[in-house]
């Protein structure tokens, strides 16, 4: 018989810490789930989706104070960018591509980096997750500086990309925050915002794809959301600064017009085509009843704030 070699100390302390996390342990009362029919595992599935949201609504105090110090940053022109291996990654990566089409933002302002770089998408990259070098040499290329801040993402809260990042962060003065889905992390405990959302161990034993994923697509959506209306970048509950990239948009940035100033479709069309398609510039036009330079000048002296921008002296 062949003789086995030698489990490596690295090998067995690394599996001695996992086994010490929520997000990956074993779950015996499901070890036979895949004898149940497929409605039986479609029910028990979402039966465990139920326990997301809770698990972010107890968060919701960390979530809160990390996206005001976020908007603080960025009122001032600093960046969100997001870090994170996998999964993580890819979630982080996700978020920041939606925030142009949605709030005009300039795809510098929300960055997503994974670990291994764009390839790793769609491939995982060997050892890329395991390197805080790799997390501080894609920051410095970013010229990350005091008003970025920058979010670590890890379900486990021990991958060495995020801890990474938010350590090099913080070294050169960003706010940072780290978001994982185990408790006392290492992660959160290296950032200035620790936010752990715990939704407890997954249905298949350490894919955190499945509840983990989706409490940190939770809250990404969060931070994303919120800090853009915080910055002016919405009236109410509407999407005053979206991108009007297709017919789709086109059509959904004269209903947001419609929807803010009841006005007939001819004073719409006529007010978006003084403000060049810009949907805040065209609502302020109407509801100021003032001209596209004038609409413009005052949205630039309230920051973009549309609401502020409506109450300013004439």
């Amino acid at each position: 018989m062949k003789e086995q070699p030698p489990v490596s100390t690295t090998y067995s302390e690394l599996r001695a810490q996992l086994a010490t996390l929520t997000t990956e342990a074993f779950r015996p009362e499901l070890a036979e789930i895949d004898r149940l029919s497929t409605l039986e595992i479609a029910r028990t599935m979402n039966g465990e989706d139920q326990s997301v949201p809770a698990a972010v609504a107890r968060a919701l105090p960390a979530i809160a104070a990390a996206i005001d110090a976020t908007a603080e940053r960025m009122a001032r022109g600093g960046r969100l960018l997001y870090l994170g291996a996998g999964t993580a990654g890819r979630l982080g990566v996700l978020d920041a591509s939606e925030c142009p089409p949605t709030f005009n933002t300039d795809p510098s302002q929300v960055v997503g980096l994974i670990a291994g770089g764009p390839s790793a998408m769609v491939r995982a990259v060997e050892g890329a997750e395991d390197s805080k070098g790799l997390a501080a040499a894609d920051l410095d290329a970013l010229g990350t500086g005091p008003d970025d801040t920058v979010v670590g993402i890890s379900a486990s809260g021990r991958t060495p990309y995020a801890i990474g990042a938010v350590e090099h962060a913080r070294s050169l003065g960003a706010l940072t925050i780290g978001l994982s889905c185990n408790a006392d992390s290492a992660l959160a405990a290296a950032a200035e915002h620790g936010i752990e959302v715990v939704p407890g161990p997954e249905l298949l034993t350490g894919s955190t794809r499945l509840k983990a994923g989706t409490a940190q697509k939770l809250v990404l959506n969060m931070i994303s959301t919120i800090t853009m209306i915080r910055l002016g970048k919405t009236y109410g509950n509407l999407m005053v600064d979206v991108r009007a990239s297709n017919e789709k948009l086109r059509a959904r940035s004269r209903r947001i017009v419609a929807l803010a100033t009841g006005a007939p479709d001819e004073q719409i069309e006529a007010a978006l085509t003084a403000a060049e398609g810009e949907v805040k510039n065209a609502i302020l036009i109407i509801l100021a009843d003032v001209d596209a330079a004038t609409a413009a000048r005052r949205l630039e002296e309230s920051r973009g704030h549309l609401r502020a921008a409506l109450h300013a002296t004439p």
